[in-house]
């Protein structure tokens, strides 16, 4: 004998009343504001939305306007024969100043010395490119292979210690060290040998500064290079060594495709600074090797428009340097994304 029960009837759902042709009840949305022609939030509801944001940034946008890009209108003085002492004020001096044209480029084309330190601009990029831009990495990746924490804390901290010093106290580390009466020249001279000094050889000049550089800018690289280095995810390393890899295959698959986005950044950046390779650091040696194996286009434009007084032609030369080098960001930028990087911006 079969128990039948009792199920209490089910009540009908929306669905059930429009199949039977009944309204479809209406359902609330949510007010999310006015929206653009994609689809998104239109930029006055984002402004009122981010207002206080804004009102942040517009001390930075205002030091911007005022020092970087409110004097590139200085830049005019390029295709002048300007006199400063025309007038007392600069702004009237740029009005009254005579145009001529292309003349500086001209000038600066026929300029030997121009040539010259435009070469050991270009020799010190290459150089410093080289042997400075793959220290930072291998040392963030030695400190970051080192297992102990406090170990590792204090490898960094000493490291990056010397970023904090200016390029007076470095030059002056270096004499002490490389000079002619440095430590090492004085324990060469108990041994019987003379003429030791570094710091006034022109041959090995480039390769100095370059040191100087390693030794005080490398912490901030290893600062760069461990902070990507901390995104990777431990799986990775733990998947890999499952797989059978060890420390350098480790590294070589796992470490290295981590870093090569901020490597491509960084190198992005500093190819942009090609032309600009430590203004204060040679200005400070100069005098012990001569303009000829230390003059680069800045210090170039420093001692023609500043010393010499001769600020149309020191500004042509500035221009050009400035041009050339958003070409190279360009052209740099355009390279890492033929590589599948971001770079500095997007495609």
């Amino acid at each position: 004998m079969a128990l039948h029960t009792h199920r209490p009837p089910r009540a009908a759902t929306a669905d059930d009343k429009a199949a039977r042709g009944g309204p479809r009840p209406r359902t609330r949305r949510k007010a999310s504001g006015k929206t653009g022609r994609d689809g998104g939030v239109t930029w006055r509801i984002r402004l009122r939305r981010d207002r206080a944001l804004v009102l942040m940034t517009v001390p930075v946008i205002v030091l911007l306007l005022v020092f970087n890009y409110l004097p590139l209108l200085g830049n005019v003085v390029a295709f002048q024969d300007y006199n400063p002492y025309v007038s007392t004020n600069g702004v009237t001096a740029i009005l009254h100043s005579p145009m001529v044209g292309l003349e500086q480029f001209q000038k600066m084309i026929e300029d030997s010395d121009f040539w010259n330190a435009l070469q050991n601009t270009l020799v010190l990029f290459v150089i410093q490119l080289l042997l400075f831009f793959p220290v930072p990495i291998a040392l963030a990746l030695l400190i970051n292979s080192v297992i102990r924490p406090r170990v590792r804390a204090l490898s960094q901290a000493i490291l990056y210690l010397p970023h904090f010093f200016s390029w007076v106290l470095v030059v002056t580390v270096f004499q002490q060290m490389f000079g002619g009466a440095g430590l090492i020249a004085q324990i060469l001279q108990d041994h019987g040998v003379d003429g030791f000094d570094l710091m006034t050889d022109a041959g090995i000049f480039k390769y100095l500064l370059t040191a100087q550089m390693v030794w005080k800018d490398a912490g901030w690289g290893i600062i760069v290079f461990l902070a990507a280095l901390a995104s990777v995810s431990p799986e990775l390393y733990e998947a890999a060594a499952m797989d059978g890899a060890n420390r350098w295959r480790r590294m070589w698959h796992v470490t290295l495709p981590a870093l090569r986005p901020v490597i491509a950044l960084l190198l992005v950046l500093r190819v942009g600074d090609a032309l600009t390779v430590g203004f204060e650091q040679i200005l400070l040696q100069r005098k012990a090797v001569g303009a000829g194996a230390s003059e680069v286009l800045d210090t170039y434009v420093w001692s023609t428009g500043i010393q010499n007084g001769d600020f149309s032609y020191a500004a042509a030369v500035g221009l050009v340097k400035g041009v050339v080098g958003v070409c190279l960001v360009l052209a740099a930028n355009k390279f890492a994304h033929l590589l599948g990087e971001q770079g500095v911006y997007k495609k």
